[in-house]
């Protein structure tokens, strides 16, 4: 590649030519953020794209959202720019494996995070976001037993709001798992005026101190709606502060800190889409993410359950990853 190339104006004359959206999740690096199309959660994108009237997709994000996106957006070319950007929440939950652990409980409703595979939804009942999860399992039977993957974190939360005990898949994000509840502690105490706000993904340790709890849109809408609020202690991926900024310049905004010397708040899996990598899916028309028909039907049918499971309730409770 051309090292003197500008990047930005190639793929914006790439996206002309190819009639392409990129979308860019709310964890992305922010001089992607700045020239995607649109920005946001993972289902919110994919919805998104079935909406225009673009050939192409090109999803800033990771491997399971860009499968989300083709099994919403069959007819579409679906483009990743790197096929390594996996996620640790999906990637410790296999089909095989999970199909295999699922014999044990005949006769469960199999409720799955949409953060999961194409092949982990297509074993699922129904599809939930980490807004919508309560509001749908509230609206099951209460003797009907339950199976929850595969965030045993977000599951936790979710028996807790409901009362209803769950069979929990033990996967989690290593980004949230790292936040430390006593670092946490101490943090507040230097700023004793700040909003806790944080990610269900977080352990129990961490939530149980959080002034306010939800999905990355829910945690970007609760910044933008109390103005009163000028600093806020962030608990989920360092990514969604550049739209905090750009939506509250007069707030300060500080990162939770992570059990590890490491800079964990940054999702590795994430940062290996960059600006390069890009252009060149966007030139050469790949990685291209493909699936079967057979399975991508059946990942369909538990996500087409949960829109309609969502129907009576706001749009952040819908589509918040």
């Amino acid at each position: 590649m051309d090292p003197t190339l500008d990047l930005v104006a190639e793929i914006s004359r790439l996206r002309k030519e190819m009639n392409a959206v990129i979308l860019a999740h709310y964890y992305q690096d922010a001089e992607i953020q700045d020239l995607a199309d649109h920005v946001g959660d993972s289902l919110a994108l994919a919805q998104a794209a079935a909406k225009t009237e673009a050939e192409v997709i090109v999803f800033c994000g990771v491997h399971f959202m860009a499968e989300t996106a083709k099994i919403l957006n069959p007819n579409k070319l679906v483009l990743l720019p790197d096929m390594d950007a996996g996620c640790s929440l999906a990637d410790r939950c296999p089909a095989d494996l999970y199909e295999e652990w699922l014999k044990q409980y005949p006769g469960h409703t199999v409720i799955n995070y949409v953060n999961s595979s194409a092949g982990v939804k297509a074993l699922s009942d129904i599809i939930v976001t980490s807004s919508n999860a309560v509001d749908i399992v509230k609206q099951l039977p209460k003797d009907e037993p339950i199976v929850f993957g595969p965030d045993r974190h977000l599951g936790r939360w979710v028996e807790k709001q409901t009362g209803r005990e769950m069979v929990l898949w033990p996967g989690f994000c290593i980004v949230h798992e790292q936040f430390s509840a006593r670092k946490l502690a101490a943090l507040k105490v230097h700023y004793p005026d700040a909003s806790l706000i944080a990610h269900p993904e977080c352990e129990d340790a961490v939530l149980e101190q959080a002034d306010f709890i939800g999905s990355t849109l829910a945690l970007l809408k609760y910044v933008q709606t109390h103005p009163e609020q000028k600093q806020f202690i962030v608990a989920t991926e360092v990514g969604i502060l550049h739209q905090m900024k750009i939506s509250r310049p007069d707030a300060e905004f500080i990162c939770s800190p992570p059990n590890s010397g490491c800079d964990c708040a940054n999702c590795p899996y994430m940062r290996l889409n960059t600006l390069e990598k890009l252009y060149l899916c966007m030139r050469d028309r790949s990685p291209e993410i493909t699936m079967d028909e057979e399975t991508r039907v059946r990942a369909l049918r538990p996500v087409q359950r949960m829109l309609e499971m969502s129907k009576g309730l706001t749009p952040v409770q819908q589509k918040g990853d």
